[in-house]
């Protein structure tokens, strides 16, 4: 019979006992707490995480079909680099400043416990979802904060130094979304403690990207031969496309912010759907009275404000609120936009008045149409979350308008000081002949369509 040698008993006895006790304690709670992993919603929440990370290449079409032909590559880039630059920021730090613990539990920031994911496991996190990993409400959550400043540069398009936004895009996630998601849904955010709701991001990305772009419109200026030079689309058919394609990644947006595989997420799907086609008929219908006829261009943009506008509610309200939200998103969006020309701006692509606009309306519209009964939500004070029109007052209301202001003026103010700063070290516009050649060949030495 094969004996070990005295070595290893002599081994043996020289590992401590509490070290072998430790490992086995540790074992066991590893074991005990990934019991409360849940598959189903873990698999709903990556599966949501592609969706919402679609939404970005949808919207690089949806612009780049808006632009004019030299412009094209330039204005899609802009969106698909954000995939590259705010996914490593938001690694490094962006989730800790926007999810992590509360620093001096002031309700301002996350401080930097969780730096390069330190601490961010395969076990759940409590405070935001007790059924999926913690890594994986992170890397749902990454998607929102790509796509976010990726919206801003419809605002701009044609007209912005590929470097400079660059570090815009860096500096913007860093010092303006990051801290608005922490104060919204970070689990020691001062307005969420107020209970200011969002279910899926009116307010943290809606409003915070339509009004920075209002305020880069503003700062940057408008196109050379904005109102004397003819600038249509070049491409409709791009701009469909990625209307789907941003449909399509909407159901992952406002569905998947249930963090769950449950009934939440069916209403917020549905409402999604509702939303979309109320805002998309509500601007057609619209143009065909008011101008003569109704345009693809004027549909796609209403079913992406009706998407903007039911984000902040979808999983608080029914689906007929959802629905006249929709209705209320096209119909003020479209109004924005026609209104556009008596300010002079050139938001060139309307982010403001669809997405600043729209999110602002259906952030407001949770005070009005909220349902504890279909979500069980309960506020501060063990108040149940209700609208007006739901026996609930006008607190949810002035709450929700509360977020809206302090959320949208911290974004116009800190956009503002970003853009003055490159504006002296960098500077933000290309030259008078790079525009005019178009930022495809000057900024990235390429072209969409060959000559001949």
């Amino acid at each position: 019979m094969f004996r070990p040698p005295s070595v290893v008993f002599s081994l043996l006895r020289r590992i401590p006992m509490a070290a072998c006790l430790l490992l086995l304690t540790t074992r066991a709670n590893a074991q005990t707490d990934s019991t409360s992993i849940n598959g189903a919603d873990t698999c709903w929440v990556l599966i949501s995480a592609a969706l919402v990370l679609l939404m970005t290449p949808g919207l690089a079409l949806f612009y780049g079909g808006m632009v004019r032909g030299k412009n094209v590559l330039g204005t899609m880039v802009q969106s698909m680099v954000a995939m590259g630059v705010v996914a490593m920021q938001w690694v490094i730090c962006g989730y800790s400043l926007a999810f992590g613990p509360d620093f001096n539990h002031l309700g301002i920031i996350g401080n930097l416990r969780w730096f390069g994911l330190e601490h961010v496991g395969l076990l759940p996190n409590a405070d935001y979802s007790a059924t999926i990993p913690a890594m994986a409400f992170m890397i749902y959550q990454c998607m929102f904060a790509i796509i976010t400043p990726a919206l801003i540069t419809g605002a701009f398009a044609e007209r912005m130094k590929f470097s400079t936004y660059l570090v815009f895009t860096l500096l913007w996630a860093t010092l303006v979304y990051d801290p608005i998601a922490h104060w919204v849904w970070g689990s020691g955010g001062w307005l969420h403690a107020k209970g200011a709701m969002d279910f899926a991001g009116g307010i943290v990305v809606h409003v915070s990207s339509g009004y920075a772009a209002l305020v880069c419109a503003l700062v940057i200026g408008r196109r050379r031969g904005f109102g004397t030079q003819e600038m249509r689309p070049h491409n409709l058919i791009w701009t469909i496309l990625g209307t789907g394609l941003l449909w399509f990644g909407w159901f992952g947006f406002n569905a998947g912010s249930a963090l769950a595989a449950n009934g939440i997420a069916v209403l917020a799907f549905a409402n999604t759907n509702m939303a979309a086609a109320a805002a998309g008929l509500t601007w057609m219908f619209l143009e065909w009275v008011l101008r003569g006829k109704p345009t693809a261009l004027g549909m796609v943009s209403g079913a992406v404000a009706g998407l903007a506008g039911v984000t902040p509610a979808a999983g608080f309200v029914g689906i007929p609120a959802a629905i006249f939200i929709g209705i209320g998103a096209g119909a003020l969006c479209y109004w924005a936009v026609a209104l556009k020309p008596r300010f002079g701006y050139d938001d060139s692509l309307d982010t403001f008045g669809v997405h600043g606009i729209s999110g602002t309306w259906g952030a407001l519209a949770i005070g009005l149409f909220a349902e504890f009964s279909l979500n069980g939500v309960t506020l501060p004070g063990a108040r149940e979350a209700n609208g007006l029109l739901f026996g609930g007052g006008f607190h949810q209301l002035a709450c929700q308008a509360e977020a809206i202001l302090f959320c949208g003026v911290y974004a116009l103010a800190a956009t503002f000081i970003i853009l003055k700063v490159l504006d002296a070290t960098m500077g933000l516009r290309m030259t008078k002949d790079d525009e005019d050649t178009g930022m495809d060949l000057t900024q990235h030495g390429e072209e969409a369509y060959l000559p001949g």
